[in-house]
């Protein structure tokens, strides 16, 4: 299609504040449709990032729509469904967003959309997994956000120990986007340098606690976590759209485990090009397995006919 219009589904804090980043900065997103179950809410989030067109670093088109308007779009973003409350895991809210995501994927797909599904709301991999059955696209074109975020708070949080920039490390967390997420601290470098040889492991344990567990505590403080995840996401459909081939541990299908899960990717206009074949400790495999029986398990928890 190549149009780079996306749909954001859901205009919740998420999906506002994806279309909010994406505003923001010179993108190459050129429309924008919102949609949400509330239309008056779409259509005021609509209205308002409107106003910014006249001082935004880019021009892009933003409307509110229906599920029908997805036909000649080439990312749908899923944001929508329940939300996290304090104190709820991301897959104690498997069942309830199973069947919210079955009623939008139907007719999404009746309005003749043939793109790529990015895969925001939690339990993100599990609902990726979903939206892959429900939708019968190819699995390279069902992404899931995956530990994007998560290894972006990995980089941040190894940069403030090493006073360097975070956009110097290179680091990732794997498998779930939860509380089962792997730290690839035999991989993680400074320009080269082994992050693993610099810290202590008392302070690789503690960034790696951290990471799998800063959502909680911002969810605790504020209510929700949004500005961190919409940056992420910009940053994914950028990649998309402009067919960077840039290598983001996003979530998308394994053959072998049968479950999505995060795990560096080369990401482009065709969604996900490769998965990585990255070689990583025997610790690290022993964890990520462990992740892994985590989504299969939910995965098999949830009765619905796909």
């Amino acid at each position: 299609m190549d149009n780079n219009k996306i749909m954001i589904v859901g205009t919740g804090n998420v999906g506002a504040s994806i279309a909010f980043s994406l505003m923001n900065q010179r993108t190459a997103v050129n429309e924008i449709i919102l949609t949400d179950i509330i239309a008056k809410d779409a259509e005021g989030e609509a209205m308002d990032l409107r106003d910014a067109l006249a001082v935004a670093p880019s021009y892009v088109k933003v409307s509110n729509g229906t599920y029908k308007d997805a036909k000649d779009c080439d990312v749908v973003v899923i944001t929508a469904g329940a939300a996290q409350r304090p104190g709820e895991t991301r897959l104690e809210l498997l069942k309830k967003n199973v069947n919210i995501l079955k009623g939008m994927i139907d007719q999404i797909m009746a309005s003749g959309f043939d793109g790529i599904f990015l895969v925001v709301s939690n339990p993100m991999d599990v609902l990726t997994y979903f939206t892959w059955k429900f939708s019968g696209l190819p699995a390279e074109r069902v992404i899931g956000s995956g530990t994007v975020l998560d290894s972006a708070r990995l980089r941040t949080r190894i940069a403030s120990y090493l006073n360097v920039n975070p956009k110097s490390v290179h680091a990732y967390q794997i498998g779930e986007h939860g509380d089962s997420e792997v730290t690839l601290w035999s991989l993680a470098d400074v320009g080269g340098a082994k992050v693993g040889e610099m810290l202590p492991e008392k302070t690789l344990t503690q960034i790696s606690e951290f990471v799998a567990k800063e959502a909680y505590d911002i969810i605790e403080k504020k209510g929700a976590t949004y500005y961190g995840i919409a940056t992420c996401v910009a940053q994914i459909l950028n990649s998309i759209l402009n067919d960077e081939m840039r290598v983001l541990p996003v979530s998308s299908y394994d053959h072998f485990s049968g479950t999505c899960f995060g795990w560096p990717s080369v990401v482009g206009r065709e969604g996900v090009v490769r998965r990585l074949d990255i070689k990583i400790s025997e610790k690290e495999g022993i964890l990520l397995q462990k992740s892994i029986n985590v989504l299969q398990k939910s995965i098999k928890s949830v009765k619905v006919k796909v």
